[in-house]
């Protein structure tokens, strides 16, 4: 059963197209995640989905409910945790998760089970203001608020921006164990790497939708060989390896390139000679597999 469903959702600001004829299905109880750049379209998608905005053109249901009819309803089955810190600064934690569940005529102790492993963590600092919180502890007391209704489906938008690595790794650990209650869970991330711990996911660029599949149909689709470049001088490295005539694109990830040839027989020794020539005698070739943010780089490739 679809839980989300969204059928060529259009959304301009002026002459800016945010959203452009978008088409999704989403099943309930997944873990659904929109992949993307700033700008690509997450934050309009999910102000529509959750009724604080209208498309322009096209049509969408939650839980079988239409987004511009039953708003009401939706508002009610959702829960949503927008990008920006949006709590009660001025209140304690305590105060601003008893606002919420009051706001949806529930209690914390009725829904305290869903939330029980996310607020041990924030019960030392039950009496501190939201706004002196640290970032991390913010993102648990957000993401608590949006859960104490139990909600069907829970939206979160780049809840893991500007937090630090053990926060970011924390928090999709909790997800997981939501998506164990049954609740469809929708976020959106700039964040390449967090696709590998969602069922689905949709490339975005520019309001468009690149792609839809599971992370390991995605990876496996990549159309080419893959290349891990290394060497000392990693920038040069990078400029000289872009001017070689059998290039098709050479991109910096981290420590290494990831380089792909023009043609599958073009061989990694020529190229190896290639930079020695250009004055890198310490360059390493070696094969790689894809991962979801080559397949994204690549789909740029094929937009130019």
């Amino acid at each position: 059963m679809n839980s989300v469903q969204i059928s060529h959702i259009t959304k301009s600001y002026g002459n800016v197209t945010a959203v452009r004829d978008i088409s999704l299905s989403i099943n309930s109880g997944e873990l659904f995640a929109l992949i993307g750049p700033d700008g690509a379209g997450k934050t309009t998608l999910f102000r529509m989905l959750t009724t604080l905005l209208l498309p322009d053109k096209g049509d969408a249901t939650v839980c079988g409910l239409d987004m511009r009819k039953d708003w009401r309803q939706i508002r009610t089955i959702s829960g949503y945790m927008p990008g920006r810190f949006s709590l009660y600064q001025d209140l304690s934690v305590e105060e601003n998760l008893e606002f919420f569940a009051t706001v949806f005529k529930t209690t914390i102790q009725e829904n305290y089970d869903l939330i029980h492993d996310i607020y041990v963590q924030l019960e030392p600092f039950s009496k501190r203001r939201a706004g002196k919180l640290s970032g991390g502890m913010k993102q648990k007391l957000a993401l608590c608020c949006a859960l104490i209704h139990r909600p069907r489906v829970l939206f979160l938008d780049e809840p893991t921006t500007g937090v630090d690595p053990v926060s970011r790794k924390e928090f999709w650990d909790i997800l997981s164990r939501i998506k164990e209650q049954n609740i469809t869970i929708i976020v959106s991330t700039p964040y390449m790497d967090e696709a590998s711990r969602c069922d689905r996911i949709a490339l975005m660029r520019n309001g468009s939708c690149l792609r839809t599949d599971t992370p390991e149909q995605i990876c496996a689709s990549f159309p080419h060989k893959l290349w891990s470049l290394k060497g000392k001088e990693l920038y040069q490295l990078l400029l000289d390896a872009r001017e070689y005539p059998q290039t098709y694109s050479c991109h910096a990830f981290g420590d290494c390139h990831h380089f792909i040839f023009k043609e599958e027989n073009d061989k990694a020794d020529d190229l190896a000679a290639y930079l020695r020539m250009k004055g890198h005698e310490d360059v390493l070739i070696e094969r790689l597999e894809p991962s979801v943010e080559d397949c994204f780089m690549d789909f740029g490739e094929d937009d130019q």
